[in-house]
């Protein structure tokens, strides 16, 4: 028999913890969530490229000052379009400040002015 696995909640006064419980994240508020939010300036987005003509919808979340995590998977096997890709995101880097770096395998990110991507990798140590 398998034991169902789940978020360890610990119960506010207690330091017992209940197994077993899930927490709904996505539910939960925060005191100074409303203040901090109302000072962002922009948003992380998430898009797809299924072909070359979908950059320039994406390219306009970037001059908005938003951080874009770009998956273009759909094209990879494509290098002539990679390419093409590779040079519009660079000119909309430097267009906006920013910067574009691969962070996976089919994964770019492109940051507005004042973020840069680091390129070092981050690793725990033991």
């Amino acid at each position: 028999m398998m034991k169902k696995s789940g978020i360890l909640r610990r119960h506010h006064g207690s330091d017992t913890l209940e197994e077993g419980s899930f927490v709904d994240l996505g539910s939960m508020q925060f005191e100074d969530e409303t203040a901090a939010l109302a000072g962002a300036r922009g948003n992380v987005r998430f898009a797809e490229i299924l072909r070359f003509d979908d950059l320039h919808q994406v390219s306009k979340f970037a001059y908005q000052g938003d951080i874009v995590l770009l998956d273009y998977t759909s094209i990879a096997n494509d290098q002539i379009a990679v390419k093409r890709m590779s040079i519009d995101l660079k000119n909309v880097a430097k267009d906006t400040g920013g910067d574009v770096a691969g962070i996976a395998k089919n994964l770019l990110c492109i940051t507005p002015a004042g973020i840069r991507i680091d390129r070092q990798k981050i690793r725990p140590s033991f």
